[in-house]
Formats: C-alpha cells, sequence, structure tokens
C-alpha cells in the first residue's frame, strides 16, 4: 500500500510557506504591540502573541514528517480555526472587548480572511498527508 504523501510536499510546501509568514507576521506584530503599547489592549495584544505561537508550531509541525509531527500540525490548525472563529465572532459581537485588533479579529479580515482559510486548508491538507497503519504483513518480524 502506497503511503500518503509527506506534509511538506507539493502543495505542502506552499502551505507551509504560507505558516512561515504568518508566523513571522504575528510574531512580529505581537512583540511590537507588548513592547511598545501593552497597556492599550493586553488581551487583544496576549491574544495576537498566541496566534503567534501557533502559527510558529504549524509551521515546524508541517514542515517535518512522521506521525507526531502530523498530529502536532493537526492539533496546531485545529486550536487554530477554534481561535479565530471564536475570536472573529466575539469581535464582531463584542467589540469593546478587543479596543485593538489582533490576527483573528472579524475572522482575520486585517489579513484578507487569510487565518480563516489557512487552518481549514491544513485540516484538509493533513487529511490527505494522515499516517495510515501499517499492514501487517509489511511489518518486520522480531
Amino acid at each position: 500500500m502506497a503511503q500518503p504523501p509527506k506534509t511538506a510536499t507539493g502543495p505542502g510546501r506552499v502551505l507551509v510557506a504560507v505558516y512561515a509568514i504568518f508566523a513571522l507576521a504575528a510574531t512580529s506584530r505581537a512583540g511590537v504591540q507588548i513592547a511598545t503599547k501593552f497597556h492599550e489592549a493586553p488581551v487583544a495584544y496576549l491574544l495576537s502573541a498566541l496566534a503567534a505561537v501557533i502559527y510558529v508550531l504549524a509551521t515546524f509541525a508541517l514542515a517535518r514528517s512522521g506521525e507526531t509531527a502530523w498530529r502536532i500540525a493537526l492539533a496546531a490548525c485545529a486550536v487554530e480555526l477554534l481561535g479565530v472563529l471564536t475570536i472573529g465572532t466575539l469581535s464582531i459581537f463584542d467589540s469593546a472587548a478587543f479596543p485593538q485588533a489582533t490576527v483573528w479579529s472579524v475572522y482575520g479580515q486585517g489579513y484578507l480572511f487569510i487565518p480563516l482559510v489557512l487552518p481549514v486548508l491544513g485540516l484538509l491538507w493533513l487529511r490527505r498527508t494522515a499516517p495510515r497503519p501499517q499492514n501487517p504483513i509489511d511489518r518486520p518480524v522480531g
């Protein structure tokens, strides 16, 4: 039985590159916000930092092969999607709670909604590259 493609091959390379760009952008944004104006909107800036950590984690996990990296990437993409949907919804219905935008505010509107689409693409790619159980006949004996 053929093994699924590695997460960092083919379209996965583009996905890793986009995640890397978002990791850099979110990390830079959060770093500047926390260093210069943390007192203005600590929750929003800490959420941006959380988004940065998730993007970094997803980038490295998607770039690696193996079941452990696949599971980490799956968790990172799932948490990212949950974060985008939660913060996106809260930022629309309770805008006073978010006086400054986060990466995930209004579903990533400030980033052309890429934060909303990216975890969906990541999860679809991970589904395609999911590790498959080995066939008992193919397992080495001993």
